[in-house]
């Protein structure tokens, strides 16, 4: 059997924070580092291991092990030079999965030049799935898994419902490829194409985000 992944999350901001809690809650091994003693005292009881440290101190970056990481989550966000040191070292190490918070586009694309393996922009991407709830009232979720791809949770158009799938057109016509379909608590995963559509069914639909905007 695979041991639990070793996860260290550097920079225990709320999204920091947040990360570290719900790996955690689901069983994995955690060390968090962070600037802030009192954001350390607030984790130590709960992870592996709680270090008060500022990475951008000679030496400190390189006596955290991060070579002993199968996942280093680097959560600093608000300090570009921190978060650009802290993931060179991490490749540097050999650390399999680096993650990165970005706070723009232009860090972002520093960010991937230098190595991380995935760059995330929270407060962007909620951002955008809040306008998104606000302007489509027939978009229930929407979850950005690029610049291009989304997956969107959706009610079903009136002209749809009491037809099946294929009938309905949905692919052809929007470009919508429904992976599940949700019923009250039940889900139908991978519907096939004779499913029928009910006026209560959510749809969700991995696609295009400028076709999710648009049908928006």
């Amino acid at each position: 059997m695979r041991k639990n992944k070793q996860i260290a999350v550097i920079g225990l901001g709320r999204f920091g924070t947040a990360v570290t809690k719900t790996l955690i809650e689901n069983g994995f091994d955690v060390m968090c580092c962070d600037k802030n003693m009192n954001l350390v005292k607030q984790m130590e009881g709960y992870v592996t291991k709680a270090i008060q440290a500022d990475i951008l101190e000679e030496g400190v970056i390189k006596s955290l092990g991060l070579n002993n990481f199968d996942v280093v989550i680097v959560a600093i966000g608000d300090n570009l030079e921190s978060s650009v040191m802290a993931t060179m070292y991490a490749k540097e190490a050999n650390v399999e999965t680096v993650i990165v918070k970005a706070r723009t586009q232009a860090e972002k694309k520093i960010l991937e030049k230098i190595g991380a393996d995935k760059v995330v922009m929270p407060e962007v991407d909620s951002g955008h799935r809040l306008a998104i709830s606000v302007i489509a009232s027939n978009v229930l979720e929407y979850i950005s898994f690029s610049d291009k791809i989304a997956m969107a949770e959706i009610k079903p158009l009136a002209e749809w419902v009491n037809k099946s799938l294929i009938e309905s057109n949905i692919r052809a016509k929007y470009g919508f490829n429904v992976v599940a379909i949700k019923e009250g608590d039940e889900f139908i995963v991978s519907p096939a194409p004779d499913t029928v559509i009910k006026e209560d069914h959510l749809l969700v639909i991995i696609a295009e985000s400028a076709k999710i905007q648009k049908y928006s």
